[in-house]
Formats: structure tokens, sequence, C-alpha cells
């Protein structure tokens, strides 16, 4: 019997070290969940501003095509060619940047899907959803900068087959 206690004893021992080793390992694991969920919520958040600085960027160049594309038109009828010229090729390159600001918000927010899909969390969800809408508002207003810089070139065509 008393062979038999000292074995249940010594069971005993090894399973209570068992349990804190098992304990242990998951409080590190905890821990390291935590901190990468804290990650994930920073990427969002980073990724949420990042398409919306882009959209932001995407309008600028789009409302700089428009004026542009004004100038353009303005400096034909002054029959200022060159002029004409120089503000169609900035509606290019406005149009250029609108393209590459919505390359950049759609990049941010497939960033925020992504974490908003590993977080699973209302924050993160909403973040992505605003990245989406940054993404819309930067594709529009590149095609807006695209049709401006159209336009433009076709003002100077116009003026130089009169």
């Amino acid at each position: 019997m008393t062979s038999e206690m000292a074995d249940i004893r010594t069971e005993i021992s090894l399973l209570r070290g068992e349990i804190s080793q098992l304990r242990d390992r998951h409080l590190v694991f905890n821990r390291q969940y935590s901190e990468t969920l804290e990650s994930l919520k920073v990427l969002t958040q980073q990724a949420t501003e990042a398409a919306k600085r882009a959209c932001r960027a995407a309008e600028l160049a789009a409302e700089s095509a428009t004026k542009s594309a004004e100038v353009a038109r303005l400096s034909l009828a002054s029959q200022v060619v060159i002029a004409a010229e120089s503000a169609a090729e900035a509606a290019a390159a406005a149009a250029q940047a609108a393209t590459e600001a919505a390359a950049a918000a759609a990049a941010a927010s497939a960033a925020a899907s992504e974490s908003a899909a590993r977080q699973a969390e209302d924050i993160a969800i909403h973040a992505a959803a605003e990245a989406a809408e940054a993404t819309r508002r930067a594709t529009i207003a590149a095609a807006e900068a695209v049709k401006m810089a159209t336009l433009a070139a076709q003002s100077i065509q116009n003026a130089r087959s009169k």
C-alpha cells in the first residue's frame, strides 16, 4: 500500500509539472496572440489611412487635370499652342498620378481587408469598408483625370488641324 501511495504521489507530482508547463505555454501563446491582434489592428488603421490619403491624392490629381485641360482650352483660344501642349502634358501627368493613387488605395484596401479577415472584429471590418470606399473614390477621380487629359489632348489636336 505504501508503495502504491508513493507511485500515486509521483504520478500526481508529474501531472502537476505537466499542467504547470501547459499553463506556462498557454500564457506565452496567449500573449503572442494578443500582440499579433494588436499588430493587425495597427496595420488595419494604417492601411485605411493610406487608402484615404491615396484617395485624396487621386482627387487632387483629377482636379489638377481638370484645371490643366481648362488652361489648354483657353491657351488654344489665344493661339498659344506651346502653353496648351504643356497644360495637356500636365493633365496627362495628373491622370497618371491619379491612377497610381488609385492603385495605392486599392493595395491599402486589400491590406485592410486581409487584416479584417484575420481579426474578424467590428473595428477592422469598418476600417476595411472605409478603405474600400476610399478606393472607389480614388478610382472615380482617376477616371475623371484621364478624361480631362484626353480632352486636353483633343483640344490641342483640334487647334493643330485648324
